[in-house]
């Protein structure tokens, strides 16, 4: 799997819930050592201890979610609500929030190294998976780690997609592997409140030599088009220069035609030119050329052409 030297995780940090939590300790503290002053004068071994008593108290009741927080809390160990984001209250020791659910869209990379195909060629996936957690309840109570379990659901249902297609498919059909993998995925993790947004492949690596067979495949496919090509466009000029000869009246000119585009094609690829003679001062050349037995010369009375 490729990694992006780069990348730097910038996750939301959690101080502002920490400090809460800390503002709403010293508070109560404060709050008892000033009774105990006002109420007995002094501050003594008793008065920090009932100090320390409330603090641990609303630290323990008094909380707060972050905006894209939900949080279970369970009441003698079931299930009792779901609470945030903003403050919630709990009753100390019977009731605790177990879990924090970030309803947020996480974005897990995974890959399968070296996974056989169905043509049983080892290949290498690099995908990433788009989910969100749409049912706190669910994510805590249906599963003992959802992020792992969707993590290790993605790359078994990855392995399976690839399996199940050849090597030429992964390749050249990405976005039906991204679907395959996708419903393989959501019908598991459906039942752990998790929904999922999307799966995009990143990266598929294949052998190298297998590589240079199928880069000789396809220019062998892409010549043979091209020659099929060329061979209708011929057929079409074919019959084009037919009817130019009935329209002559000349059962030879479409063959001259030819001759001539041919020549034409020749010297336009080859930047040369070609000089054209009257008909009877080439004959002359020609019956000269006959007389002396001179086929150059006969030859060259044609055309001259550089």
């Amino acid at each position: 799997m490729r990694s992006d030297a780069s990348y730097v995780p910038r996750k939301s940090s959690r101080n502002g819930a920490l400090i809460f939590g800390i503002a709403v300790f010293a508070v109560a503290c404060a709050a008892v050592l000033a009774v105990a002053q006002l109420a007995f004068g002094r501050v003594g071994f008793g008065a920090v201890a009932a100090m320390l008593l409330v603090g641990l108290a609303a630290v323990s009741s008094v909380h707060i979610a972050l905006s894209w927080e939900k949080v279970v809390v369970l009441r003698l160990g079931k299930v009792n609500r779901v609470v945030g984001p903003g403050p919630y209250f709990t009753i100390p020791v019977i009731e605790h929030g177990t879990i924090r659910v970030d309803q947020r869209t996480i974005a897990t990379p995974f890959y399968a190294e070296k996974t056989l195909t169905a043509d049983l060629v080892p290949v290498t996936v690099d995908a990433v998976l788009f989910w969100v957690v749409w049912d706190a309840e669910k994510a805590c109570t249906e599963v003992e780690d959802y992020y792992a379990a969707v993590s290790f659901l993605a790359q078994t249902a990855l392995r399976e997609a690839v399996g199940r297609s050849t090597v030429a498919e992964v390749a050249l059909r990405r976005d039906q592997l991204d679907m395959e993998i996708e419903r393989d995925i959501e019908k598991e993790a459906a039942g752990w409140g998790v929904d999922i947004i999307s799966v995009k492949v990143r990266d598929i690596v294949i052998p190298d030599d297998l590589q240079e067979a199928m880069s000789l495949e396809a220019q062998a496919d892409r010549e043979r088009n091209a020659r099929m090509t060329v061979a209708g466009a011929e057929a079409e000029l074919a019959e084009m220069l037919a009817e130019a000869a009935r329209v002559y009246g000349d059962p030879d000119a479409a063959l001259k035609l030819r001759t001539m585009l041919m020549q034409y094609d020749t010297v336009r690829k080859s930047g040369g030119a070609v000089v054209t003679v009257p008909s009877s001062f080439s004959d002359g050349f020609a019956d000269a050329g006959e007389r002396s037995g001179s086929p150059s010369a006969a030859a060259s009375s044609k055309g001259i052409g550089r």
